[in-house]
């Protein structure tokens, strides 16, 4: 590992000998930051993929009753059923903190004065109803979905670039201060050695 380069003085040694006590606790901080965010990532990981098969196997449900009510209905009816939506579907969204890194946070809002269904019963079939409801009950957690995966994308960022930054403060940084200090530390002795001979010399001649 090549040393920095610096002047071999004992001031010099203080200051580099502070700089790895800092390096060292700042990877010791960001090798206990990297595994809470793994821990916390493999969690997202199991709701995202429990999520993601309710959804799916939620909606293939819904559009098979769907496709049953479109086959048992004429198209024309299906199309003027569905024309005009009954209720009023918003989204509060915000941010929240998960280890210093900010994910979405969605709310769902629905108007109070909405109908259940936005047809009269005698237009269209059961299946018709019970695949609106499917979806309408669908909604929030394909909303928690969407949360959940760019939570897990926006976490997989930051413990790659934490993840880099921990080697280069292990196998770069570390290594660096630790060899100049070793060659500072030499040649201090060296030089003390030195004076020690030129010492002796001068009072075995006095």
């Amino acid at each position: 590992m090549a040393r920095l380069n610096v002047n071999p003085t004992r001031m010099e040694l203080k200051k580099l000998k502070a700089r790895l006590s800092t390096a060292v606790r700042g990877h010791k901080l960001l090798k206990d930051k990297s595994d809470e965010m793994v821990r916390r990532f493999t969690l997202l990981l199991r709701e995202d993929k429990r999520l993601r098969d309710e959804v799916e196997g939620d909606l293939a449900r819904a559009m098979k009753q769907f496709a049953l009510a479109g086959a048992l209905t004429p198209s024309y009816v299906q199309a003027a059923a569905f024309s005009m939506p009954a209720a009023t579907v918003g989204a509060d969204c915000g941010t929240e903190n998960v280890m210093g890194v900010e994910v979405p946070k969605i709310s769902l809002t629905e108007s109070e004065h909405s109908a259940a269904l936005p047809y009269a019963f005698s237009e269209i079939t059961s299946e018709a109803d019970d695949s609106v409801r499917m979806v309408s009950a669908l909604l929030p957690k394909l909303l928690r979905l969407a949360e959940v995966e760019k939570a897990v994308r926006l976490l997989s960022y930051e413990i790659e670039r934490n993840k880099r930054r921990v080697n280069a403060l292990e196998y770069v940084m570390i290594p660096q201060l630790e060899e100049t200090i070793k060659y500072i530390r030499n040649k201090l002795d060296e030089n003390e050695r030195a004076a020690i001979v030129r010492l002796m010399k001068v009072k075995s001649l006095s």
